[in-house]
């Protein structure tokens, strides 16, 4: 069990904790945290960051609210089963964040949304 790679910005407005569970989150999102794999302790990763024990506690607390860990008594923390619909629903909503983006960027641009859309299309057929 290796350190996590976790950055921790002080320069960040994001709270600490904050950093950590999205950190963690999208390391478990994006499949390099698996499924049952043990996460330090509490205690070696408040070590490790050179931060409070408090403060990772809440980070994964928020993380085992949220279904992607859970805890097992004198064992410690593990990843959990992931939830296809909870990860496609993160997806989406960054997504839409990205559209958004565009669409202010578009609008500073004057550029229409048929032109958007077409921009799109081209860009999809290049990957395809």
């Amino acid at each position: 069990m290796g350190i996590l790679d976790i950055i921790i910005s002080n320069s960040s407005n994001q709270p600490i904790y904050v950093q950590i569970y999205s950190q963690i989150k999208s390391l478990i999102i994006s499949g390099k945290l698996r499924e049952g794999e043990a996460l330090p302790s509490i205690r070696v990763l408040a070590k490790d960051l050179r931060i409070s024990v408090i403060t990772t506690k809440r980070a994964y607390d928020e993380l085992e609210r949220e279904g992607f860990i859970y805890t097992v008594a004198g064992k410690g923390c593990f990843v959990a089963e992931k939830n296809v619909e909870l990860i496609r629903e993160e997806n989406l909503k960054k997504i839409e964040e990205y559209m958004m983006k565009i669409a202010e960027l578009a609008a500073l641009c004057n550029i229409s949304n048929e032109e958007l859309v077409k921009m799109f299309e081209i860009l999809m057929r290049e990957e395809g």
